[in-house]
């Protein structure tokens, strides 16, 4: 086992090498006007002792723009693999603290909402499977079917006219409410987890409906299975049958989707989080890609590399652990 994970750790770095790369390629091909626009922006500044020309050199140069794709490219991952990345142009900090200031936001909102999709889906999934063709089977496979359907914005502006428009008990935008700073500490949490209801419920019913339906599937494909008729014929109940016997072989693929997924917590819900205005890591990274921030744009796409990498690992590792016939070479 230790000699797989270091096997595809390797093979990580060196995915991840390339990607980056084709990253830098697409930012370093960029039209000039976003690293002038940025020069101009500090030229300007009060206190400023630059050009717009000097600042522009400075920018240039620090990002390795004036060295060709290949020479910027070793200069920024030099400075990547220390952990310097720059300071962000639009939110004028470190794009560490950046990161460090809304990740966190976006990790227990992905977090709770994570929770819900897997106490909702799996059940209702089996429940489908073990009823296969009843009413119940076609009520959760188009309760299914709808959530895979419904892009997220529209999910998100129908919650939002429902619960905060029509009915008025959640703000709209925004994770505070007006009376927050006159609240205790206590009464600060829960404004804030206030303001998390929609938009949790919006990545549950957008997400839901995939695993749902995942669920279902293989539910079926080990009901199918020998050895479950078997153990029908030596008359154990089908209580037994599903939750001793069934259900166990089906959590061997949910259990790799499910790890690979984890990662996904930090990466923040892009468009749920600009919709509603929660301000987490994919609030800042929509904001910084629209108003051409270089520094924090190439952090944010290095970051989900990553994560990404790190989640198609962990489905690995946990496939061998969860299903001891399979052998890791």
């Amino acid at each position: 086992m230790i000699e797989f994970i270091i096997k595809r750790l390797l093979w990580c770095v060196f995915i991840l090498f390339f990607v980056m790369f084709i990253v830098y390629t697409l930012m370093y091909s960029l039209p000039t006007s976003y690293v002038e626009t940025m020069a101009r922006e500090l030229a300007t500044k009060p206190g400023s002792l630059k050009s717009a020309s000097e600042w522009l050199a400075e920018l240039n140069h620090t990002y390795g723009f004036d060295k060709g794709i290949i020479g910027g490219y070793f200069a920024w991952l030099g400075s990547a693999v220390k952990g310097q990345f720059g300071e962000s142009w639009y939110w004028t900090v470190p794009v560490t603290q950046k990161l460090h200031d809304t990740v966190w936001y976006s990790f227990w909102m992905g977090l709770v909402s994570f929770i819900f999709e897997v106490a909702i889906a799996i059940p209702l999934g089996v429940i489908a499977a073990r009823k296969q063709y009843s009413l119940t089977d076609y009520a959760v496979t188009v309760f299914a079917l709808i959530g895979i359907s419904l892009p997220t914005f529209f999910t998100a502006t129908l919650y939002k006219l429902i619960f905060g428009v029509r009915l008025g008990w959640f703000d709209i935008m925004g994770m505070q409410g007006r009376n927050y700073h006159m609240l205790s500490p206590v009464g600060q949490f829960f404004d804030i987890c206030k303001h998390m209801v929609l938009p949790i419920l919006t990545l549950v019913t957008v997400s839901i409906g995939s695993l749902m339906r995942y669920t279902r599937t293989n539910m079926l494909e080990v009901l199918s299975a020998d050895y479950i008729r078997t153990a029908r014929a030596k008359g154990l109940s089908e209580r037994v049958v599903i939750n001793r016997h069934a259900f166990r072989n089906t959590l061997i693929p949910l259990v790799t989707i499910l790890g690979g997924s984890l990662p996904g917590l930090f990466h923040g819900a892009l468009i749920t989080e600009t919709l509603f205005g929660i301000r987490g890591i994919g609030y800042a990274s929509y904001h910084s890609m629209i108003n051409g921030d270089i520094p924090f744009t190439m952090f944010y796409l290095a970051f989900i590399s990553i994560l990404t990498l790190m989640g198609t690992l962990i489905s690995d590792i946990l496939y061998a652990v969860v299903d001891p016939r399979v052998r890791v070479h």
